[in-house]
């Protein structure tokens, strides 16, 4: 089987996840190659992302690891053997590789909480505020381009408004929804679909005013996005060399720490959206 040269987020966190359970295991990879009877290298690739594994090989190796975690072990089975070719495989080539691994996480992900500062979170937002957005911080794009952004965009809303919704959760701080991205009208367009979306079951929206004393975690811009259980959750920050896709045990624990940590001077949702109509009629 061909090596794959842009091994996806999900297939480079299950080997990643591989590689933590051999290391805790104690073995090394040439150990582990034996027990499957391939060579050392073919065992560094599958812990690279670069070539897959079989489920029954999977289980083969978790046993002889020791793991016990039955449910670690299914959401481990479901990575190795997804073949899904989800609508953003129609992007490929065409955007950047982090806009398809974010839409395929987000396909398969359990719930999505979105922590942010200075813009809407992706999955609020207009065509208008995101074509406003695009222009700006990627203005080398071509109009054709530009609207591939766009459509991609508005189509991964489809865990909020399509078949299969899940969780989710966002707190957004005043600075984000008052810095005019469009014009006043798109604006004031752009607050309206956040109270549409905020009358959802499924969604929960918290802001952070301008005039709360003491909070300095103006930096903890973030996405998490839930795994099938909590070791193979994502969280998802832009970093200056690009984005970034954390999946450490304890990184991962940090950041749910800070998620709790913001969202707990937040307004609560219906003082919240009364914050936003107050904004949209200053407008």
């Amino acid at each position: 089987m061909p090596l794959r040269n842009h091994p996806t987020a999900r297939q480079l966190r299950l080997g990643a996840e591989l590689r933590r359970m051999r290391e805790s295991a104690g073995m090394t990879a040439r150990e582990t190659a034996a027990l499957l009877g391939v060579n050392s290298s073919q065992m560094t690739h599958v812990e690279s992302g670069l070539s897959g594994v079989s489920e029954a090989r999977l289980r083969r190796l978790a046993a002889h690891y020791a793991c016990l975690d039955e449910a670690l072990i299914d959401g481990l089975a479901a990575l190795a053997t997804d073949r899904t070719r989800g609508w953003w495989e129609e992007y490929r080539g065409i955007l950047p590789a982090p806009f398809l691994d974010l839409a395929e996480l987000e396909h398969h992900a359990t719930f999505r909480r979105d922590v942010d500062f200075l813009h809407v979170p992706g999955l609020l937002q207009t065509e208008d505020y995101a074509r406003a957005l695009f222009s700006f911080t990627t203005p080398e794009l071509r109009p054709d381009q530009l609207e591939s952004w766009v459509r991609h965009r508005m189509r991964r809303r489809t865990i909020l408004e399509g078949p299969r919704t899940i969780p989710y959760e966002t707190v957004i701080h005043e600075s984000a929804l008052r810095i005019r991205v469009g014009d006043r009208a798109a604006t004031r367009v752009q607050l309206g679909r956040i109270l549409e979306l905020s009358e959802a079951d499924h969604v929960t929206v918290r802001v952070i005013p301008y005039d709360l004393d003491g909070f300095a975690g103006a930096g903890s811009a973030m996405v998490h996005m839930g795994g099938a259980v909590p070791r193979l959750d994502t969280f998802v920050r832009d970093a200056p060399y690009g984005t970034a896709f954390i999946d450490s045990e304890a990184q991962l624990d940090r950041l749910r720490s800070l998620f709790r940590k913001v969202r707990s001077v937040s307004f609560e949702p219906e003082r919240s959206r009364d914050f936003i109509h107050r904004l949209t009629k200053e407008l």
